[in-house]
């Protein structure tokens, strides 16, 4: 929906004051995100040598799969340089070889706002839709728009935040009149006058005195920037970003750059609300609650519409990653589909992953390699991913203890490096956070080699749970003998 907003502009210079009026949408808040340490957070490339164009043995958080990363990293350059059109890439090797952490790495390189979706190719026989349906809503995730607009806003960091309150008709309670905002920049400070709409915004902002934000002249959207980085030397556990103070005036015209991919632009387009055609306005609507569904023909439209801003220069296409893990089990009407998305104008950089090797064909009676047609592999470009050595298992240790910020002492992680190597990497890597867990019981932080010992009573590794499976179906046949 859209409300009115008065906006009053006091220049304490002149003294003087202007109202007018805009449009006003209500837009979902951007909630401070807590990061959480994820299987692969330690990940920030690919760790390719800039004068050799190799993987580095040991770098941006990669251990080992050299041939693995350098293959990767050339598919990055071809897909910087358009090349990719109608191929994809199958990362094929053993479990816990790193698959997913080279097609995040993949992304990682290829720029910031480059989306990157992961996707399990169970996931397409547990939705309501269509197979089909699910692959092209992932596709288009895929496919980042990086629109670029030129916009009036008031901009500054907030000196004053006073919300002016009235009492109601009934003279029992009391609501918001209007709001007193104050903004500065290095050049001025100018203070509005906002309508008690904007004020809500700006509460699901969480902004406070000392945040930099702007707000929309024509729409009213409230975008906070960030802390001002004058507050950098206060102990502040809520500032996520500290940022410098703006420049020139509170009033002035700013370049802004939103992202958004063209499933966002599918479903902003099949609300009602949303204006078709007009990309500036459906950035606007992207998390408004109703929506109908997004037809083949409404896609097409919006391809139009896209490739026109793209001719014109205001927006960018930036074709993400779509990762697509075990890939055996999709079938072959899937990669029917495939075949035909993969060669359009607009595909984003499909990987595949797989551990297996020849294997029936869903679908079909034949077995081929990794469970995918033939005519489908001939469009891959295949990479092979080996299993870690000694060292290099060690080595993954290291960082996924950094970046959990647990502490071992030599003993303990000795122990928990041959377990990985004897065991699985996977195996070992669970065992870190229960064995913490084992030493903050017993007062310590430390984790000594007894916490390590005890988690492998407690928790049985793949080989060990098949061997107890094995021994208790045999003394079930036994009985029954």
């Amino acid at each position: 929906f859209q409300q009115k907003m008065d906006m009053e502009i006091d220049d304490p210079a002149t003294g003087t004051s202007s109202s007018r009026l805009a449009p006003m949408e209500e837009v979902k808040p951007t909630v401070k995100q807590i990061k959480r340490i994820a299987a692969h957070s330690h990940v920030k490339g690919l760790g390719i040598d800039p004068e050799t164009c190799e993987a580095l043995p040991e770098a941006a958080g990669f251990v080992g799969q050299i041939a693995a990363r350098t293959a990767a990293s050339i598919i990055v350059d071809m897909i910087r340089g358009k090349s990719m059109a109608g191929r994809a890439v199958l990362l094929a090797g053993p479990p816990a070889t790193g698959k997913t952490a080279i097609a995040l790495a993949m992304s990682h390189d290829l720029g910031d706002g480059v989306p990157f979706v992961p996707l399990v190719a169970s996931e397409v026989y547990s939705s309501e839709v269509k197979k089909t349906e699910v692959l092209m809503r992932s596709f288009r995730r895929a496919i980042g728009l990086r629109v670029k607009e030129t916009k009036d806003v008031y901009e500054g960091e907030v000196t004053e935040l006073s919300p002016v309150e009235t009492s109601d008709s009934s003279g029992l309670g009391k609501s918001i009149s209007h709001l007193l905002l104050s903004l500065k920049t290095a050049k001025g400070s100018k203070q509005l006058k906002l309508d008690p709409s904007i004020y809500d915004s700006i509460l699901k902002q969480r902004v406070e005195v000392g945040d930099v934000i702007y707000i929309e002249a024509n729409s009213g959207i409230v975008k906070r920037v960030g802390r001002c980085d004058v507050y950098a030397s206060e102990f502040d556990l809520e500032a996520d970003e500290f940022v410098p103070m703006p420049k020139g005036d509170v009033r002035k015209s700013k370049d802004i750059v939103q992202n958004v991919s063209l499933h966002d632009l599918d479903l902003a387009n099949a609300r009602p609300q949303g204006r078709q055609g007009d990309v500036t306005n459906i950035v606007s609507q992207l998390m408004a609650p109703k929506k109908t569904e997004v037809t083949d023909r409404l896609r097409s439209e919006i391809n139009k519409v896209v490739d026109e801003y793209i001719e014109s220069g205001v927006a960018e296409l930036m074709p993400g990653v779509l990762f697509i893990d075990e890939v055996h089990m999709l079938d072959v009407e899937c990669f029917t589909y495939l075949y035909r998305a993969l060669e359009s104008p607009m595909a984003p950089v499909v990987v595949f992953a797989t551990n297996r090797g020849k294997t029936t064909v869903r679908g079909l009676d034949d077995k081929s390699a990794h469970g995918i047609p033939p005519e489908m592999l001939d469009r891959l470009m295949i990479i092979p991913t080996m299993k870690y050595n000694e060292d290099d298992v060690r080595k993954i240790l290291i960082h996924r203890t950094e970046a959990e910020n647990v502490k071992f002492d030599e003993k303990a992680f000795d122990y928990l490096s041959r377990v990985g190597s004897e065991k699985s990497l996977r195996y070992a890597l669970q065992l870190i956070a229960p064995a913490r867990l084992c030493a903050q019981t017993c007062g310590r932080e430390l984790i000594e080699l007894e916490d390590v010992e005890k988690c492998t009573t407690l928790f049985m590794d793949r080989s060990e749970s098949l061997k107890k499976a094995e021994e208790t179906q045999q003394r079930l046949a036994a009985k029954k003998a």
